[in-house]
């Protein structure tokens, strides 16, 4: 494997890391301010986890002024998509991802888990 990847892996390992993902995925262009109002640790722990998701390509950060903007960047988990499936696997996967969504979606509507 491929040390892109073992990055791309290491920054999907932590929870904190993937929830970041979500809220830039989420609000493209938010600033570290933003993201940091999600959580309980400091701003400076926050920025860390930020470095490993943009060091693993997962987040853009850009230079506005004084403020970064945060954009996620889906590339490279799709390359690890990519790598692991095939046309045949993938329209399977497809289909039983929206089966398992529409039964979660019940399961909550219906208050059960």
């Amino acid at each position: 494997m491929s040390d892109s990847m073992d990055a791309i892996f290491v920054a999907l390992g932590s929870p904190a890391r993937r929830k970041i993902l979500d809220i830039v995925k989420d609000r493209p262009g938010c600033g570290v301010k933003h993201v940091s109002a999600f959580f309980k640790m400091s701003r400076i722990a926050v920025m860390k986890h930020l470095r490993v998701l943009v060091q693993a390509g997962l987040v853009i950060s850009e230079k506005e002024g004084r403020n970064r903007r945060l954009y996620f960047n889906s590339v490279p988990i799709q390359m690890i998509y990519d790598r692991w499936t095939t046309e045949y696997s993938a329209l399977w996967a497809s289909a039983v991802t929206r089966v398992k969504y529409r039964v979660e979606t019940k399961e909550r509507i219906h208050g059960r888990r």
